[in-house]
């Protein structure tokens, strides 16, 4: 993962708006409020995708960009200044700027067929040994579909079935080992063998659908452990996955909410039954890494964990890591004089299911669908279920027993921002210890309150050179776009020309979603807007240092271009109408959206949406009549 791309994981775009003192409202899946960058009172045409990470103003600016973009035109920053306070933010080191080669690409691609293809393996394992089978459809109560659509399988007895499968293909050894399904015993590199066996298999994939390891429940309840996983791999880390996502985004955003289970087979129950908000960790530890995947879909989310004890403790292990992803942008912390400056803020609605009879969520589903949606509508605020799960059996009348419960609830409250939470949370905790508040309040409790630490003195993250970003379609046009154009800036001039004779306007910087891509197309302007020297020379020299690596890399991409130059000019013309059309509709549902909401609040803004919506009518008529006449051209 890049430098870039790791920031952008860390930094949720509606907190960084949010803190520049703009007020946002939840208007849908995205957020609404007046432009920071110029004034305006009245109309709210400032728009915030966190799901894209993106910002737009509709009004006066008709700019937007990334988080990037923001810092830069609220400080005054250049793109490399930008990165730094960015990543010192989100606590990334930058060490090396560096976006992934196109041979870690392809060999990530190689790995993930491979995955591909032992999911088919699995498969037929699994529909040629009808005791798994029965036990899945009986036991487990999936159906045949469910089976089918989540790609489950069988990795059978024995130490190289797998090995020996994948080995009579056109795969090595070294790919199976990379790929984590077959292990290498220690001091013996001789000695290899399957890493899953007499197991029921379950692809995961990213939030994308892309394949990226294995999750393997035992058959044999001997065996143990109870769930392995895929070892770390380039493209398999567990902290950064959650199962089910790929398929539970839209129904999140949908529910505006997000459920967390603890078992793989409970998602699969859950999507059967109809509830397919549902998603699980890798494992009972939540990192902020999976909760800030969340986030980009809902601010809403249930942990609805096993009721035994390694679920509780889940619970309360993964409650640090969730308020510090969910809870706040800012923190708490003492500045140079002592003085407590509050930074924080709440970000997030974060509740816990108690799970009735000892049941696991498949089991409650399975007993009655109705009951599972009323443990989600009845989940408790965090603080009070880590109350009640501490006093549960418990002689609230010994003087010890309260002091253990207050020093273990105390800090927690005391993290919280709002001044009236706190409040009511002592209140609840003073009535259920049946104790003087003000005992609360003056006591010190047994064990440390955690201290927060001033933004920038954490532990920095290294930022892991091997991971792997999934490449959306924009990312995709836009760098080949760009590749070409830095090695061809002459390009640019018959593309100008191109644009106007079909009634567009020539290319901008604003034609680009990424600010790396914005500042390479800026230089690629300049230089042909000069007169002094080469064209392709003064990209080459001109090129800021930040972005140098991937402008290299980008031409490394473009080196097998067409040789006849006007289908390379065609095809750049066709691709740029592709990603304005895109932005184009982009605007259009959003204008349309702010227009419903602005008719249910009088229609003042009315006539300024209706324009806008024009312009961006005529805009998408323009680019359809230009693709047309592209298109039988060629």
């Amino acid at each position: 993962m890049s430098t870039i791309d790791e920031i952008k994981v860390r930094i949720d775009i509606v907190d960084l708006v949010s803190e520049a003192g703009v007020k946002l409202r939840h208007a849908g899946k995205n957020y609404t409020g007046f432009c920071p960058f110029h004034d305006n009172k009245h109309t709210p045409a400032f728009v915030v995708w966190p799901e894209s990470g993106t910002w737009r103003c509709f009004g006066q600016c008709n700019e937007g960009g990334d988080i990037f973009k923001f810092v830069m035109k609220r400080d005054g920053l250049d793109f490399k200044e930008a990165m730094q306070k960015l990543a010192l933010r989100a606590g990334v080191e930058i060490k090396d700027y560096q976006r992934e080669s196109p041979q870690q690409k392809e060999a990530y691609e190689h790995l993930r067929k491979l995955l591909e293809d032992a999911v088919i393996y699995y498969r037929s394992q699994l529909f040629s040994n009808n005791t798994i089978l029965t036990y899945l459809r009986e036991k487990r109560g999936l159906t045949d579909t469910t089976i089918e659509t989540f790609g489950l399988g069988y990795a059978p007895p024995g130490y190289d079935n797998l090995l020996k499968h994948f080995l009579s293909k056109e795969y090595s050894q070294q790919d199976l080992i990379d790929s984590g399904m077959v292990t290498v015993r220690e001091n013996d590199e001789a000695r290899t063998y399957d890493k899953f066996r007499n197991r029921i298999m379950i692809p995961i994939r990213d939030e994308n659908g892309k394949m990226s390891g294995f999750g393997a429940r035992i058959v044999d309840p001997n065996d143990i452990p109870k769930f392995l996983n895929s070892p770390e791999t380039p493209i398999f880390s567990k902290g950064r996955l959650l199962y089910g996502l790929d398929r539970a985004r839209k129904p999140i955003r949908a529910a505006d909410q997000a459920v967390i289970v603890e078992g793989y087979l409970d998602v699969i129950a859950l999507h059967q039954a109809g509830y397919e908000n549902v998603v699980s960790p890798m494992g009972t530890a939540l990192t902020e890494d999976q909760l800030r995947l969340l986030k980009k879909s809902t601010r809403r989310i249930v942990l609805a964990l096993d009721p035994d004890v390694a679920g509780q403790k889940a619970v309360l292990r993964g409650l640090d890591a969730a308020r510090s992803a969910m809870d706040r942008e800012g923190e708490l912390g003492f500045d140079a004089r002592g003085l407590l400056k509050n930074e924080a803020r709440l970000q997030a609605d974060l509740r816990v299911a108690t799970m009735p009879d000892d049941l696991d969520p498949d089991e409650i589903v399975a007993r009655d669908k109705e009951e599972w949606k009323k443990l989600i509508e009845n989940a408790k605020p965090i603080v009070t279920h880590v109350m009640d799960s501490l006093a549960a059996g418990q002689d609230l009348n010994d003087a010890k027993v309260k002091n253990q419960i207050a020093a273990q609830v105390l800090p927690l409250i005391e993290d919280l921002p709002n001044a009236m939470e706190r409040d009511t949370y002592r209140q609840a905790l003073s009535r259920m210890l049946r104790v003087d508040e003000r005992s609360l309040l003056s006591s010190q409790v047994q064990g440390p309150v955690a201290k927060r630490k001033p933004r920038g003195v954490e532990q920095s993250h290294k930022v892991v050179s091997s991971g792997i970003v999934a490449v959306n379609p924009t990312l995709k046009i836009e760098s080949y776009c760009l590749g070409v154009l830095l090695r061809k800036p002459e390009l640019l001039y018959r593309l100008d020309k191109r644009m106007q004779e079909a009634d567009l306007t020539a290319l901008a910087v604003e034609d680009f979603e990424y600010t790396d891509h914005q500042l390479l197309f800026d230089v690629v302007r300049m230089a042909v807007e000069q007169d002094e020297k080469d064209y392709h020379h003064y990209v080459m020299t001109h090129v800021p240092e930040s972005v140098s690596d991937l402008s290299k890399e980008l031409v490394a991409r473009s080196d097998n271009l067409d040789p006849v130059e006007d289908k390379v000019l065609d095809d750049l013309l066709a691709r740029f109408m592709d990603l304005r059309r895109a932005n184009a509709m982009l605007n259009v549902n959003q204008l349309r959206f702010l227009q419903e909401e602005d008719q249910q609040q009088g229609g003042a803004n009315m006539k300024l949406y209706q324009e806008q919506t024009l312009q961006m009518t005529r805009l998408l008529h323009s680019l359809d009549q230009a693709k047309r006449k592209l298109s039988s051209k060629r």
